[in-house]
């Protein structure tokens, strides 16, 4: 059954490698493509979610890399996985509540253990563990059932195979004695691929992360893996946190712990930001991966506003969580998506489903926009006397998006001035203004 298994996945390789041949170089993108990239772009707010063996360790997800550990040392970890209080109904129904639309999973971290049933390793959840369970197969049903995307994030790089090779930046003293050929590794990469966009149903995006190890005229062949993706599911997503511009068949764009067009950070100075849809990937606490010591989680207020001003980007906000090695999420992570949730059920109208606002920052806050109605959201502590807007079209009706009550309001050229001093400050304070 292996051996067959092997053979088709060759195949479907193959055949892919040929269409790309014969394709000219600029990607079209799929009607059902086309169609999912709307859908993302309407989601506006997803969880992020690392979890592995790293979890163990208390240390985060780098810890093999930041801990000068040997790999094969590390990889002893895996004997002792047993993460009895996963619960993947418990998760979904979590993050649902939150308001959550998606989630995206860590599939395999730089650390180079999957978290699913793979034929192409040993060092996987079923078979490097005593759990013996597939963690994407359990999430991939109960996301199914409760009606919420599943996006997958898979490292292109790997701290633990010979065949990862030349080495890049990182997991140079991971204790790897030889060296095998890039081709094996690649060959791998995409074996895994057709795996997970096989056996676990409709994958809503795949989420590429560690093209920045390698230098930049590295060969990663993103054109062939692409279409493999593509051929494959061709309404999944692609999109890779390689910090640069987007390249040909990438199907959304992301921002590391910035928001696009922002680089407080230091990933995204090369970002220019391309004409697909957007995301910004930020930690719910200081960590991706669980910490141990790491309790300095954003309050509720604070990830409310983020959310906001994402939106007001035009972009999604994806929110890390790093469960903790016995499969529970942390209990403040909990608290803080439960405020998330509450707030969301009052005002996810003002979020889902819009675009950038007319007004994308401002010191008092920023906008959405969602056919004729223009919401202009103040997360100022101190609430403004006036809101200049600069407008194109003229505005019939500003009312508080609470109450319903009117706003005070002046016309003026190119735009109005909206009366705001005797409005009572908030997580987000809320106009509707509808327009011409």
């Amino acid at each position: 059954m292996k051996r067959l298994f092997y053979t088709i996945v060759s195949c479907i390789l193959l055949s892919a490698t040929n269409i790309h041949a014969s394709q000219p170089e600029s990607y079209v993108p799929a009607p059902e493509n086309l169609k999912a990239r709307q859908e993302f772009s309407d989601s506006k707010f997803g969880i992020f979610l690392h979890w592995g063996i790293y979890s163990m360790f208390g240390q985060g997800e780098w810890y093999l890399q930041t801990g000068g550990l040997d790999c094969h040392e590390y990889a002893k970890a895996a004997s002792g996985f047993y993460p009895s209080k996963f619960d993947a109904e418990k998760w979904i129904s979590a993050f649902k509540d939150a308001g959550a639309k998606y989630i995206c999973f860590t599939t395999r971290h730089h650390d180079g253990f999957s978290m699913f049933d793979t034929e192409y390793s040993d060092y996987d959840i079923i078979d490097a563990t005593p759990f013996k369970r597939d963690i994407v197969k359990e999430l991939a049903d109960e996301c199914a059932r409760q009606d919420i995307k599943l996006h997958l994030y898979y490292s292109h790089l790997d701290w633990t195979r010979e065949d990862y090779y030349p080495l890049g930046k990182t997991g140079h003293k991971t204790g790897r004695k030889s060296h095998g050929k890039w081709d094996t590794y690649y060959s791998f990469m995409n074996n895994q691929l057709t795996e997970l966009l096989t056996n676990y149903g409709p994958i809503g995006a795949i989420w590429f992360d560690g093209m920045w190890d390698q230098p930049e005229n590295f060969d990663w062949h993103l054109e062939e893996q692409y279409a493999l993706i593509h051929k494959l599911q061709p309404a999944c997503l692609i999109g890779n946190n390689h910090h640069k511009a987007p390249k040909p068949g990438e199907d959304f764009q992301m921002f590391e712990r910035d928001l696009p067009g922002e680089n407080t950070a230091g990933f995204s100075a090369d970002s220019k930001i391309g004409n697909l849809p957007l995301e910004t990937c930020q930690t719910m606490n200081g960590m991706w991966g669980y910490k141990v010591k790491d309790l300095n989680y954003k309050s509720s207020k604070e990830l409310i506003r983020l959310l906001v001003r994402t939106a007001g980007k035009g972009a999604n906000l994806l929110i890390n969580i790093g469960p903790q090695p016995n499969g529970e999420i942390p209990e403040l992570a909990l608290d803080r998506l439960k405020g998330m949730g509450e707030w969301l059920k009052k005002y996810g109208e003002t979020i889902y489903g819009t675009t950038a606002g007319d007004i994308m920052t401002a010191e008092w806050g920023t906008t959405t926009r969602k056919g004729d109605k223009l919401y202009v959201h103040i997360i100022a502590d101190k609430m403004p006397q006036f809101i200049t807007l600069p407008l194109k079209q003229k505005v019939k009706k500003a009312i508080l998006f609470d109450s319903q009550n009117k706003i005070d309001m002046e016309k003026i050229k190119g735009g109005v001035v909206l009366h705001t001093a005797n409005l009572k400050p908030d997580t987000d304070c809320i106009l509707e203004l509808t327009l011409n």
